[in-house]
């Protein structure tokens, strides 16, 4: 199972995280390895969990 305490996590990073690991387990890979996916693709996409709305995108002005 992944480290971390993912109370760190919005409500929306956690449903993809679920969603995404459901995906994963249909497709026949095991429940740690999709977890393990899932959490990697959330924090890839997102930067990992909660942060402040200063200066976390930049817009291309």
């Amino acid at each position: 199972m992944p480290r971390g305490d993912k109370d760190k996590y919005t409500d929306k990073q956690k449903r993809q995280a679920v969603h995404i690991e459901e995906s994963y387990r249909k497709e026949g890979v095991s429940e740690e390895k999709a977890e393990e996916i899932a959490w990697s693709t959330v924090n890839k996409q997102d930067g990992g969990g909660k942060q402040s709305g200063s200066g976390r995108k930049k817009s291309s002005l």
